[in-house]
């Protein structure tokens, strides 16, 4: 079989990464060379409107990315956006190189959406993108990409590495990244009230983590990487913030969640609209981050775990991987 060479690209944020990743881990299965072109710096993480538009830093990139291309000559690029990619997309469409992108949020971003006219092809994770996007002819709705070790959980290594037992259920706590301070403050604040109940796995984000917090039942992590699987598959009930990918994850895990989108106060407001839209097919709790106290984070994640109802129609709700098709169109392009 010929080799066949594919470039990556996607901004520093996990949610533009890590639907790569499950890609890139199926493709290394196969005959291809494998690119990413990303950023050193990671300017995609903060939220700059100034800096995604700078000409000049647009202009380096598509020149860059050109002689990237010429140099590395791939079959296809696929985009999961940010703002280091639209200046890759752009160089892959003057080269004449098909470009898959692939969108989350029920809404584009920015990046995303001055990338669209230069694609061959636009992924979406929501149904309602096939309406909302334009490019009709482009547009296919193949859910979001995940990756197949979430999968291959194991509960008896989260509970070890934990060090939790099986006389109490499993609270995780996903308060990393953009966001964390506020969701961190009120789980320390109502954490005893907590683990009156639950065990209690909180992953803080990096520098979150607090030394002098020890309880039984309680352990923190700033992050993690490999182990994630085995702490999915000893959590029985999750609370995070409403990153499209996260969500999907979690759904494909069927695992309850309740979710505290970012607000339109610190986002363009794509959490809060991904939340509703899963909160609308009840498969979701939503707790907004404007309503969120310790009583009422208490209450939802009480009141939450003792919805069986929620519980049995979360086991009863399907949504397809996107990795299958994503890739039946890396490979045809």
């Amino acid at each position: 079989m010929k080799k066949k060479t594919i470039i990556f690209t996607g901004g520093g944020s996990a949610g533009h990464v890590t639907p790569n990743v499950a890609l890139i881990q199926q493709l290394q299965r196969e005959v291809w060379d494998i690119h990413y072109i990303g950023s050193s710096k990671g300017v995609e993480k903060e939220i700059n409107l100034r800096n995604l538009l700078s000409p000049l830093q647009v202009l380096a990139g598509v020149i860059s990315s050109f002689f990237l291309c010429q140099k590395i000559k791939p079959s296809v690029i696929f985009s999961k956006g940010g703002f280091v990619a639209f200046p890759v997309v752009f160089a892959g469409w003057l080269s004449r190189i098909p470009v898959i992108v692939h969108e989350s949020d029920i809404t584009p971003g920015l990046a995303n959406k001055m990338s669209f006219p230069f694609c061959r092809k636009i992924c979406v994770t929501f149904p309602e993108g096939l309406a909302s996007f334009g490019y009709a002819a482009k547009v296919v709705c193949t859910g979001a990409p995940v990756r197949e070790n979430l999968f291959k959980g194991d509960k008896e290594r989260g509970l070890s590495l934990c060090g939790f037992n099986h006389h109490k259920p499993v609270l995780m706590i996903v308060g990393g990244g953009l966001g964390a301070e506020v969701i961190n403050r009120l789980v320390r604040q109502i954490l005893l009230t907590l683990l009156g109940k639950f065990q209690v796995v909180h992953l803080c984000g990096k520098g979150k983590t607090v030394d002098n917090i020890h309880h039984e039942g309680y352990r923190q992590f700033d992050y993690v990487d490999e182990a994630m699987p085995d702490i999915y598959a000893c959590a029985d009930i999750v609370v995070s913030r409403a990153g499209s990918n996260a969500i999907y994850e979690l759904l494909l895990l069927k695992k309850l969640h309740l979710l505290i989108p970012l607000s339109y106060k610190a986002s363009r407001g794509d959490q809060v609209l991904n939340a509703a839209y899963y909160e609308k097919q009840r498969v979701s709790m939503v707790l907004p981050e404007e309503e969120m106290t310790p009583e009422t984070l208490w209450e939802k994640i009480n009141a939450l775990y003792e919805d069986d109802a929620m519980r049995r129609r979360l086991a009863a709700f399907e949504l397809p991987n996107g990795v299958d098709a994503i890739l039946e169109m890396l490979r045809s392009a």
